[in-house]
């Protein structure tokens, strides 16, 4: 999941949690947003943590250099 993902996930959630005022039988709306909510949120962390960790190899890759020399005949 990607971060715009994860955040649509939240902002979604958060408004059928607080935005939306209906009363029905056998489905919570607001549960329902909750559970968007937390999934947005771990999808926004998980996201954030690979993005620090593939940004940390790609440093490290651009600052080695290899120079091979061999003879000519």
């Amino acid at each position: 999941m990607q971060l715009g993902t994860s955040i649509f996930l939240i902002a979604v959630g958060a408004i059928l949690r607080f935005a939306v005022h209906v009363s029905t039988t056998g489905f919570s709306v607001h549960t329902a947003g909750v559970i968007l909510m937390i999934v947005g949120a771990i999808g926004l962390v998980m996201s954030l943590l690979l993005t620090s960790v593939w940004a940390g190899r790609r440093d490290v890759a651009a600052d080695r250099v290899v120079v091979r020399d061999r003879e000519v005949l």
